[in-house]
C-alpha cells in the first residue's frame, strides 16, 4: 500500500475545484518567478509539487467521470516532467525559456478554465 504523506492528506481534504485552484496558484508562481529570473531551485520545487498536485487530483476527476479533463492534466504532468529532465538546457537557453514561459501561461489559463467548469456528464 502506498503511504500518504501529511502534505498529501491536507491537500486531499479539499474538493477537486479547490485543488485545481491551488495548482493554478503554483503555475502562476512559476510563471511569475520565471519572468523575474528568480532562483531555479524555487521554480523546480514548484514544478515538482505541481506534478504531485495533479497526481493527487486526477483519480478523483476520473471517479467523477471527468476523464477528458483528467487526461489534459496528465499532459501537463508530462510537460512538467520533461522540463525536469531537460532543466539545464531550458534554464540556460533563452529561446527554450521563452517557449516554456508561453507553455506555462497556456496551462495556467487551462487549469483555471477546468476549475470553473462542471464535469461533463456521460449521459449528455
Amino acid at each position: 500500500m502506498i503511504e500518504v504523506t501529511p502534505k498529501q492528506q491536507i491537500f486531499m481534504q479539499d474538493d477537486v475545484t479547490t485543488r485545481l485552484r491551488r495548482l493554478a496558484t503554483h503555475l502562476s508562481q512559476i510563471q511569475s518567478l520565471w519572468t523575474q529570473g528568480s532562483s531555479a531551485d524555487v521554480i523546480l520545487a514548484l514544478i515538482d509539487e505541481s506534478r504531485y498536485f495533479v497526481e493527487w487530483t486526477v483519480p478523483d476527476m476520473v471517479k467523477a467521470d471527468d476523464i477528458d479533463r483528467a487526461c489534459e492534466l496528465v499532459d501537463l504532468v508530462r510537460l512538467l516532467t520533461r522540463w525536469l529532465f531537460h532543466w539545464d538546457d531550458i534554464w540556460t537557453d533563452a529561446e527554450q525559456k521563452q517557449s516554456a514561459s508561453a507553455q506555462i501561461s497556456y496551462w495556467l489559463q487551462r487549469v483555471l478554465e477546468i476549475s470553473r467548469t462542471e464535469p461533463e456528464s456521460l449521459s449528455a
